[in-house]
């Protein structure tokens, strides 16, 4: 197996080397964008079972996000549900024999954790305008500006090493049972591996969504005083 922090070319396009991991990960996103046309295309009032199991994923997702954070769900849903679906169907990529998740590898944690820290600021900037969400900054004083501001980039941070930790870690444990045992023993670690997916791609999306509405708050003007919270 390659290592994680050498990531090799798949193919040349002339100058521009492919990584293997882009390329699955553009098979991912052409499926995620595939199963959404499908399921859209042909809505009923009296669902299929496709259509039940996805408005019961949606339901999910919305459920998540009030649960969570407290917030209306809808301004929300498309994007942490598509980084959830996105990042579960990454992480089980690693069932299939001879592929490396794209989360196990450097580039995938950091391309998504870029993502967050900038719906953090999309987010941020809609929900309370540009000086309000400047003025979250210096909560509860400014004093404070300094902190707050390095707090926001450590969090992206942390998503990524602990997204690309959890996986790399879990793919080489499986790798090198596989190689040292029989056949069937590595089986219940591809269960595990299947649960350990599933709950960071839960983990990293419920943690956007916090990181999300927190800087939306703090942006919000103070209903008693009709002054921006500080």
């Amino acid at each position: 197996m390659e290592s994680p922090l050498e990531s090799l070319p798949l193919v040349m396009l002339g100058p521009v080397p492919i990584m293997a991991s882009v390329v699955v990960t553009w098979a991912i996103m052409a499926l995620l964008v595939l199963g959404a046309a499908l399921l859209t295309r042909r809505l009923r009032l009296v669902p299929l079972r496709v259509q039940t199991a996805a408005e019961l994923l949606v339901g999910t997702v919305d459920s998540q996000i009030r649960d969570v954070t407290g917030a209306p769900p809808a301004p929300y849903r498309a994007f942490v549900g598509t980084l959830f679906l996105f990042i579960l169907m990454a992480n089980w990529a690693s069932l299939i024999p001879g592929i490396t998740p794209p989360t196990a590898t450097m580039e995938t944690p950091a391309a998504l954790a870029a993502l967050v820290f900038v719906a953090i600021i999309h987010f941020g900037i809609r929900g309370g305008g540009l000086r309000g969400f400047l003025r979250g900054f210096a909560r509860p004083n400014p004093v404070m500006i300094p902190l707050n501001i390095l707090e926001s980039l450590t969090r992206s941070v942390s998503m990524f090493v602990r997204l690309f930790g959890n996986v790399m870690s879990g793919v080489f444990v499986i790798a090198i049972v596989g190689s040292l045992a029989a056949l069937l023993v590595p089986i219940p670690l591809m269960v595990l591996d299947l649960l350990t997916g599933a709950v960071q791609a839960y983990i990293f999306a419920v943690l956007s969504m916090v990181f999300i509405t927190s800087a939306v708050e703090k942006g919000q003007p103070n209903p008693r005083t009709s002054e921006w919270n500080m």
